[in-house]
């Protein structure tokens, strides 16, 4: 009796409508066996009583003092419960139209970080993108669509006033998206495969002159909490051509400052090394020496990452983008500099020194070198010395 004892009381102390049959049961079998002390405490134990909010009042009534009634109070509990659960399930709420589309969504989303590898940006930007076709659908069938549909998805698009590039992301979202689901057996034919997008004209980056960048790296005074971290930051973004994701994630690890190169993680954690110049070295020490240990205190365990935030955690994308925003306002730079702007300044002054198209698109880690021929149009010196080299009348 004495392992039947605890075992009764863990039912009797659980929170379910269980512990008024495990009530009655156990008085049954005190009773039997002839466990006086047992049922002694059982009858005494009235907080038993009150700590149960699920039993009702009559549990506190005085008649509740044999084996009969507490089986009869636990009948009437069990009923109680079942009747409320069928009215719970008559009232049930109506499933969710989209709950199928859902359900891909989330399925894509695992396969495209888990099996394709892709980045986690991509991966939250194909999720986003694909958010706004889930709304579209509206509880409509997936495998139901016609081409006549989804070319009334893209007018949906439009109508929201997207610019082109992003409509024209949004349809490269979809074609994976029913790439995928042909592979899961939901869709036999890809008809996003027929959609098409509007040309995008191609533009010439805008970037900062040298004297630009110049007044931009003294932006960070002492005045500012962090200047010399952000300092780093400016010169890490230039010295290497990286997104601002990529110095998000840079660890500290990845930095060689002695052998004056880093090793950055680009799109589908491709890595890549970059060379680092003098002044990004220095500015990077001055910031280890001062300012890194300090933020690192901040937290319990030591952080691998490179620029650190003022709470000790990984210096976000986002905040690199508010930063360089606040300091290009300082110097009187256009109001659409960005991280990125860096990056086409970065390869557009190689180019104009002279580099090699290849190497660029080494640093730059373009996947391909049209990508990277972008940057021979924007510099006019270099245009303007192929044409007095080459034009007849020049």
């Amino acid at each position: 009796m004495r392992g039947f004892g605890v075992w009764g009381q863990q039912l009797l102390f659980s929170r379910r409508v269980h512990a008024a049959l495990a009530i009655g049961f156990c008085w049954i079998v005190a009773e039997r066996a002839g466990s006086g002390e047992w049922l002694g405490k059982l009858v005494g134990c009235r907080q038993i009583r009150w700590s149960l909010p699920i039993l009702p009042p009559e549990f506190r009534s005085s008649h509740c003092e044999t084996a009969s009634g507490w089986l009869a109070i636990s009948k009437s509990i069990i009923e109680r419960h079942m009747a409320v659960t069928r009215r719970r399930l008559l009232q049930r709420r109506p499933p969710d139209s989209n709950r199928a589309a859902r359900t891909h969504l989330e399925g894509f989303a695992a396969y495209a970080a888990g099996e394709c590898h892709l980045a986690e940006n991509t991966v939250a930007a194909y999720r986003r993108d694909l958010e706004r076709f889930v709304q579209w659908l509206d509880g409509r069938s997936i495998p139901a669509l016609s081409i006549r549909e989804l070319a009334d998805y893209v007018g949906w698009l439009d109508a929201r006033k997207l610019a082109a590039a992003s409509i024209a992301r949004h349809i490269v979202s979809l074609k994976v998206f029913f790439r995928y689901l042909q592979l899961e057996g939901v869709l036999r034919d890809n008809l996003a495969e027929l959609l098409g997008s509007r040309k995008l004209w191609e533009r010439v980056p805008k970037v900062l002159g040298v004297e630009q960048i110049e007044r931009l790296f003294t932006a960070p005074g002492r005045s500012d909490p962090w200047w010399r971290r952000d300092r780093a930051l400016l010169e890490l973004l230039y010295a290497t051509g990286c997104r601002a994701s990529e110095i998000s994630h840079l660890k500290l690890s990845d930095v060689h400052l002695d052998e004056s190169y880093c090793i950055c993680c680009g799109k589908g954690d491709k890595q890549r090394m970059v060379p680092l110049n003098s002044q990004a070295i220095e500015a990077f020490r001055a910031y280890l020496q001062a300012e890194r240990p300090k933020l690192a205190a901040r937290v319990s365990t030591p952080p691998d990452w490179a620029l650190l935030s003022q709470r000790g955690k990984r210096l976000r994308r986002e905040r690199i983008w508010e930063l360089l925003k606040e300091y290009a306002r300082r110097v009187g730079a256009p109001p659409e500099v960005s991280p990125h702007t860096l990056r086409h300044s970065f390869a557009t002054h190689l180019l104009a020194g002279g580099a090699d198209l290849r190497h660029v698109q080494e640093m730059l880690g373009h996947a391909s070198i049209a990508t990277t021929q972008i940057y021979t149009h924007v510099d006019l010196t270099r245009l303007k010395a192929v044409h007095r080299k080459f034009h007849p009348r020049a």
